[in-house]
């Protein structure tokens, strides 16, 4: 039973899955950080006072509730989220684009209908898979797969 726990806890993506929410965890420590020594500041300049969220809270009925907690994690949030998407995600796609290879179509992909049966049938193809009638294949097509009416 322990084996097979430890072997859980070994596997790779645990341990890959557990770094990234530790580094999460500091990156969102440091942007809140970062949200409240600055940010808010900044907000409140130039509203003329008015940024400061951390005290902001009304009461109903003797009970208080802290608004300002919930704009500051807001400002926080939306930081964190912009700060990732454009130093992590755009990066990441970029890369991802350069390394892919563009798949060639396949002979098959480029489709028309048949003259007669009004079926779907491959653009190449010289003989309907339905109604069994020749039909002239497609010279794009014939072309796109390397065939030359004379290969035929």
């Amino acid at each position: 039973m322990l084996s097979g726990f430890k072997d859980f806890i070994l596997r790779g993506n645990v341990i890959t899955m557990a770094i990234g929410l530790a580094v999460g965890s500091a990156f969102t420590a440091v942007v809140t950080g970062l949200t409240n020594a600055f940010i808010t500041p900044l907000i409140g300049v130039a509203t003329q006072g008015a940024g400061d969220f951390s005290k902001a809270a009304f009461t109903v009925q003797g009970v208080k509730f802290p608004y300002g907690l919930f704009i500051s994690a807001s400002i926080a949030f939306l930081i964190t989220a912009a700060v990732l998407y454009f130093c992590v995600v755009v990066p990441m796609l970029k890369v991802q684009n350069r390394f892919t290879k563009e798949e060639p179509a396949g002979i098959k992909a480029a489709v028309r209908d048949c003259p007669r049966c009004y079926n779907e049938i491959p653009a190449i193809a010289s003989r309907c898979g339905h109604c069994t009638s020749d039909v002239e294949p497609l010279p794009e097509a014939l072309e796109k797969a390397g065939l030359l009416p004379s290969q035929r």
